[in-house]
């Protein structure tokens, strides 16, 4: 049988254009079942249209604007007058200032949200760290955080202050606080310290020229007060470039009620405590040419035995004395109540005798606790008030020692 040739050389031309045909067909077939295009569905073709508009997503950018000075980074930034957080665009609804030891800054803010500011300076020589957060009117909130350091002063100044912390003083015991270099700025430095009671009443303060500050109530503290004085002085600027270094709480406690009055007249001292009469003491007075100061003098300082000299005080050699018995001081000047063992006892609740103090009868050494000036001694404390009258001479000054009741309430707040 004879064999058929049979031609199987390609045939180009069709495989070339019959397969394109087939893919082009379903090619054609996918982007009509994807696109739903012509009748298949109106809404299909809606919601291609919305995937490449602004529909909202609920993330869009918050439009608050959260601005705080000083800039994130800044070093040796002035104490106050620069911290100010503000926004823009939205109201700030978290404000948090605090150093790195966690303590924090009080603040406030404006009524429209707009501003936040501290409410008192900022400590000097300390970083502190900034978080902020503003909604806008969708509520969205945007936040900020930024870190800044205060400056680290080259002067500074502290307060010693009286009473001791954690003292129980008399009830004419005022707060006062002796600076150590003369202040200028009195506004600041007074506003960085508060003086509060327990039971509250108010209390105001008084400069004595430009380095002392005293704190007191209108009359006398109640028996029994807690009194609290917080002394925020660090980074508040007292005078150009001259700086406070000083952060401390000082409470004391008001004891019993005790005031005496002295009458150089009468040359007696009647001592009533809590409104009762304890004891009526014969005394000696300043001498008609050292006459003793009039007015409300509060006592200072307790000294068991001290040396007392004349010329300390402004009266040369006349007198030297280096034992001197159951001292307590009432002025700055020199004013004491104290023992006297060297006057006759005579002299006691008959004549004034003195350079100015007031005298009660002692023995030498402070030895007996049966005289009058011993049991005086160890009746008062510091604080307790003695009042002097009808004395020849003025009335003392309230800043000669702890005396500021001398002063009329109205010229105190002045």
């Amino acid at each position: 049988m004879g064999r058929t040739r049979v031609n199987l050389q390609p045939i180009r031309g069709r495989v070339r254009t019959g397969l394109p045909a087939v893919l082009l067909g379903a090619a054609l077939l996918l982007t009509s079942a994807c696109s739903g295009g012509g009748n298949s569905g109106g809404s299909g073709g809606d919601n291609g249209k919305a995937g490449g508009g602004t529909a909202k997503t609920g993330t869009e950018a918050s439009k608050a604007v959260v601005n705080v000075k000083p800039d994130d980074g800044s070093k040796e930034v002035a104490t106050s007058g620069v911290l100010k957080i503000t926004s823009s665009g939205g109201k700030l609804t978290t404000v948090t200032v605090a150093d790195t030891k966690g303590n924090a800054v009080e603040g406030k803010l404006a009524a429209d949200g707009a501003t936040w500011e501290p409410a008192r300076n900022l400590a000097a020589a300390t970083e502190y760290k900034v978080h902020a957060v503003a909604k806008d009117e969708a509520g969205r909130e945007s936040a900020k955080d930024t870190t800044f350091s205060t400056l680290t002063p080259q002067n500074t100044f502290v307060g010693h202050y009286t009473p001791e912390d954690g003292s129980t003083v008399g009830v004419g015991m005022p707060v006062s606080i002796n600076f150590t270099r003369g202040i200028t700025n009195t506004e600041a430095v007074e506003k960085a310290i508060t003086v509060t009671a327990e039971p509250s009443v108010p209390i105001e303060g008084h400069w004595f020229g430009n380095d002392r500050l005293d704190f007191r109530p209108e009359k006398y503290w109640a028996a029994g007060t807690k009194v609290t004085v917080k002394l925020a002085l660090d980074g508040v600027e007292g005078r150009p470039g001259v700086y406070g270094k000083q952060t401390r709480t000082v409470t004391f406690t008001v004891g019993r009620s005790q005031v005496t009055t002295v009458d150089a007249t009468s040359k007696k001292m009647e001592v009533v405590r809590d409104g009762q009469v304890l004891k009526t003491i014969p005394i000696t007075a300043g001498a008609p040419s050292t006459t003793t100061y009039n007015g409300q003098m509060v006592i200072s300082e307790k000294y068991k035995v001290t040396r007392m000299n004349g010329a300390t005080v402004g009266f040369g050699g006349e007198y030297d004395i280096s034992d001197v018995p159951h001292a307590m001081r009432l002025s700055t000047s020199g004013t004491f109540v104290h023992g006297n063992y060297w006057a006759p006892s005579s002299t006691f609740g008959s004549e004034n005798v003195s350079h100015g103090c007031v005298g009660l009868e002692d023995e030498r050494g402070a030895g007996d606790p049966n005289t009058p000036a011993a049991w005086f001694y160890d009746e008062s404390m510091i604080g307790d008030v003695v009042v002097v009258k009808n004395s020849k001479d003025k009335q003392i000054a309230p800043d000669n020692g702890l005396n500021g009741w001398n002063m009329d309430w109205a010229e105190w707040i002045k």
